[in-house]
């Protein structure tokens, strides 16, 4: 058993500290439409309407880590979903399958002809991050493409999409005492020749 905290701020934020994450907000299941492992990207310099609730978003709310990752206050990771996930802004609980939790902020909409369902592409990625692609690339590894084209190629983001919840706008409240979570195993990385295959993306506005 390991000792864990309540949800994580940005100042604090690291993908290795996705394992031990806790959910801080209230949230309710809207299912999973996917059940894929897959998890692309796209680079959020490529969103260049100054006007667009994207562009404004990211502007306004998120910051570049050190890790290439663009994250809230409160440490949601920006990506990018179907419309059927809602507005611009809007939270969600990605759990995965390993025991993994990704906290996740919609920050761009994926163009209708890759989630024509307001999901996605046939069984492919629900959520494709948005990223710094350079800075990911130094962290992250993988070549020409960060991880080869897919983030499941990571320990820390690694599973098949089990529920997604969306987050309400209401903090749970903590028993007084100490937290304990069950240590999810070591997912070692997998060889450049079992690593999943690289998908072509495309995003932004």
């Amino acid at each position: 058993m390991l000792i864990t905290t309540t949800g994580f701020s940005l100042e604090d934020f690291s993908p290795a500290d996705l394992k031990h994450y806790r959910k801080e907000w209230k949230s309710e299941s809207v299912g999973a439409c996917t059940t894929s492992s897959v998890k692309t990207y796209e680079d959020y310099r490529m969103i260049t309407a100054t006007g667009s609730a994207q562009y404004k978003y990211i502007h306004n709310h998120m910051t570049v880590t050190d890790y290439g990752l663009l994250v809230d206050e409160e440490g949601f990771i920006g990506v990018a979903m179907g419309y059927l996930f809602g507005a611009i802004g809007s939270r969600y609980y990605v759990e995965l399958d390993t025991g993994i939790t990704l906290p996740v902020v919609k920050v761009d909409e994926k163009a209708r002809q890759h989630a024509p369902n307001g999901c996605t592409a046939g069984s492919n990625d629900a959520i494709e991050f948005v990223i710094h692609t350079d800075l990911a690339r130094e962290y992250f590894g993988g070549g020409k493409y960060v991880l080869n084209g897919n983030f499941n190629n990571s320990k820390y983001f690694k599973g098949g999409i089990k529920d997604i919840e969306k987050v309400l706008d209401e903090k749970i409240e903590l028993e007084s005492g100490v937290t304990y979570l069950d240590e999810i195993s070591e997912i070692e990385l997998k060889t450049d020749e079992e690593q999943d295959g690289f998908l072509e993306v495309e995003g932004g506005y």
